[in-house]
């Protein structure tokens, strides 16, 4: 049943013909909603995306580079939006990664031989971890932090696990997209002189870390074989590939590059990692 039965637009107030406002677009001939249009329009926007997302998911899979080059080509209605792509990957990630239960921050006590006893070590006796001027200045300036790494200390090995593994969920995926930047980044100094732009190698840092976050989590349920051993080698060559075919550089020119890139994304990564596990430590209650 319709509720609309004028041609004066219910959205924006403009006089109408036809099916569609030509003021705002909205349709002109309402009616009452049903479940299946709201299923219709989950289905049709979310999931199939006019047929954007299986085009955008197998070039971005099978197709080192050319989701990037299509882009910058100018080609961009067909394909998912880089950013929503990006973030929506790593929310799918994130969620197989914890579902999977995997111990991506644990505390594994070493065991001790047979008929060994663990020795406590009074504590005067045991080594510093921080030099005593270090420690005074922390309890001075940021007690609220030396308060919770005595905590964190104190406690049992599983507990510990289970605080690193909570700040890892809680930070990780913030810590990873911050590093988006600095990805572009090292890019930018890696191809100066190229006439490239910092937004294009952010777009390049945002479709390969999506393919990334694709493959991890395949990982996570390959059994161990050939098929695991494939899909390494597919990712290990995924990103000079795809370097080559959005930069343009010669073989030598690429794998220089790609080389350089890991150890300084390797570099970011890691402090990353720290940084995550150290506000996860801190914010424990």
């Amino acid at each position: 049943m319709d509720i609309a039965t004028d041609n004066t637009c219910r959205n924006c107030g403009a006089t109408t013909s036809g099916n569609f406002c030509h003021m705002c677009g909205q349709e002109t001939h309402l009616h009452a909603p049903s479940f299946s249009e709201f299923m219709h329009e989950f289905i049709g926007h979310y999931v199939a995306l006019e047929g954007r997302l299986w085009g955008t998911i197998s070039r971005l899979l099978f197709r080192p580079g050319v989701l990037t080059a299509e882009y910058l080509a100018g080609r961009r209605k067909r394909y998912v939006e880089p950013l929503r792509l990006y973030l929506s990957l790593s929310i799918i990630f994130f969620a197989v990664l914890k579902f999977s239960d995997a111990g991506v921050a644990t505390v594994d006590p070493r065991p001790l031989p047979p008929g060994a006893t663990q020795q406590v070590v009074p504590a005067k006796e045991q080594p510093a971890i921080v030099n005593e001027r270090l420690q005074r200045v922390l309890e001075k300036e940021t007690p609220g932090i030396s308060h919770s790494i005595d905590r964190f200390d104190k406690m049992d090995d599983r507990e510990k696990s289970a605080v690193m593994q909570a700040g890892f969920y809680k930070y990780a995926p913030y810590a990873i997209f911050l590093l988006m930047p600095i990805f572009a980044l090292w890019l930018k100094l890696l191809y100066l002189g190229t006439g490239k732009k910092y937004g294009e190698h952010m777009l390049f840092a945002l479709h390969t870390n999506a393919f990334a976050f694709v493959m991890l989590g395949v990982f996570i349920y390959l059994p161990d074989g050939f098929l695991k051993f494939a899909a390494l080698c597919w990712v290990a060559g995924y990103l000079p590939w795809a370097m080559q075919r959005v930069y343009r550089k010669g073989k030598w020119g690429t794998i220089w590059r790609w080389v350089l890139l890991g150890v300084l994304h390797g570099i970011s990564l890691a402090i990353a990692i720290v940084a995550v596990m150290g506000l996860g430590i801190i914010s424990a209650h």
